[in-house]
């Protein structure tokens, strides 16, 4: 697959094209594979029934995109030159959301159809502007899109060829505005209109053509992958909040390796990641492999139908980064385990300005990271307590990650392995075997001092048993 991405990169120049056409190429029914029942039943009622009122509907997008090549899509969006008050005059289990782009989500039970009014270009005179229906701020990203238009507007405002696809359940037609049928022949993710300018209006598209292009193995063409590297930077200015969404996209999709490697390629990890970015450059062969492993084990895990925690994902993201940190703060004269933990606050602070990581995972991050201190540490009744800890599961397969990675453990992983599944009998021995030998500290077990009348001293609170 990446192959064939990289190959795109370098196909032959042709002119982009910079318009879709007024007139669309109409599709028959028999001249597409697609098939009204095939679509959620809810979603073609909604398009029926705003039809029946007198307005223009179709299902667009990806539903339409994704069904052509066999995949079954995740929802179904609608498009219709009804206005978001006019959708919720005509159902009455509709919300409209959203302030920068409103929308209009119907309800049927858990299923949500998301409905959106055909939008239009915004003004190219900022006189023209209206800030409740359209802005754009200094480099032309567009902060409010609530300019409403005709069908043909609406596909020229679309992202990507392969998107701006619009199916009437109805007569069964298909209209391309954008010769999007061609590039889903050909494999190609495509931008409408001028590449420079579509990423300035939005610089999260940069992200969506490499996440379409992992998860429908196409290539980027070449004009709309050119501009990626120089407008990268962009990314830095979308707010946190946003891109914490993207990357969830990026990376639970089930395409995350495929995605690292694009991104990496194209210059849009950093800035996303950039302590891990920086990691990549120091320590390269350690960082990619460590990062790749966990987001193959991701897919896999996702193909599977098992549950993912974007917890362990980011922990693995952010961790070639963490033990240049934690070694600063020990040469400064830092314990280990609070250098870890200042480290940890240290490095997530930092990436929380750039994606805004909840704290409902930023704890866990810490308490994985905090486990490979501690895991070390098994005399005494240390590892049966290790073993109750809840975190305890997650930061023993990060321990595996990170040996898997080529990181030297002097056999952590083997021991927790081969202690989970001993019997008391069998635990007890291996831990009496460590007090016979260092632990992968490279400590061996803590003498107690005796005073002169033969009593225990206590040794402080870790020499304590």
């Amino acid at each position: 697959m990446l192959k064939k991405l990289f190959q795109s990169f370098r196909s032959p120049l042709r002119k982009p094209q910079q318009h879709v056409r007024t007139t669309p190429e109409v599709l028959s029914g028999s001249q597409h594979s697609l098939q009204r029942n095939q679509f959620s039943r809810y979603a073609v009622n909604i398009v029926e029934r705003l039809q029946t009122a007198g307005y223009q509907a179709y299902l667009v997008g990806g539903c339409v995109r994704d069904m052509m090549l066999g995949i079954t899509p995740k929802d179904f969006d609608v498009a219709t030159s009804a206005t978001p008050e006019q959708i919720r005059a005509e159902f009455r289990n509709a919300r409209i959301i959203g302030r920068r782009f409103k929308l209009v989500h119907i309800h049927f039970g858990r299923e949500i159809i998301e409905v959106a009014t055909f939008r239009a270009n915004h003004p190219i005179d900022d006189e023209d502007e209206d800030s409740n229906q359209s802005s754009r701020n200094e480099s032309g990203r567009i902060l409010r899109d609530n300019v409403y238009g005709t069908l043909e507007d609406d596909a020229q405002r679309r992202d990507f060829t392969i998107n701006a696809l619009y199916y009437d359940p109805v007569t069964e037609r298909v209209l391309d505005y954008a010769n999007g049928v061609h590039d889903i022949r050909n494999r190609l993710i495509r931008l409408i209109g001028d590449p420079q300018q579509r990423y300035k209006e939005d610089p999260v598209r940069m992200l969506r053509a490499v996440r379409f292009a992992a998860k429908l193995d196409f290539g980027i063409e070449k004009h709309s992958a050119t501009p990626i590297r120089p407008l990268a930077p962009m990314l830095r200015d979308i707010p946190s909040a946003r891109l914490f969404e993207e990357v969830l996209k990026l990376f639970l999709s089930g395409y995350a390796e495929a995605t690292f490697e694009m991104l990496v390629d194209l210059e849009l990890f950093e800035p996303l990641f950039p302590a891990s970015s920086k990691a990549l450059e120091y320590n390269p062969t350690y960082t990619h492999t460590l990062i790749s492993e966990a987001l193959a084990n991701t897919d896999l895990r996702i193909k599977q139908n098992k549950p993912v925690t974007p917890a362990f994902l980011f922990a693995a993201l952010l961790w070639p980064a963490l033990p240049a940190r934690v070694l600063r703060l020990q040469e400064r004269g830092m314990p280990p385990i609070p250098a870890m933990q200042e480290a940890a606050h240290e490095l997530i602070t930092e990436q929380c300005q750039r994606i805004a990581i909840p704290k409902r995972f930023t704890m866990p991050i810490r308490e994985i990271w905090d486990m490979q201190e501690r895991l070390p540490r098994r005399s005494g009744k240390r590892a049966d307590l290790l073993l109750e800890n809840p975190r305890f599961r997650a930061g023993y397969d990060f321990l595996l990650l990170r040996e898997s990675a080529g990181e030297e453990t002097e056999g952590l992983g083997e021991w927790w392995t081969d202690y989970q599944d001993a019997n008391d009998s069998g635990r007890r021995d291996m831990i009496r075997d460590l007090g016979n030998k260092p632990d992968a500290t490279g400590q061996g077990p803590r003498k107690r001092r005796r005073s002169s009348s033969g009593k225990r001293k206590r040794a402080g609170v870790d020499g304590a048993e």
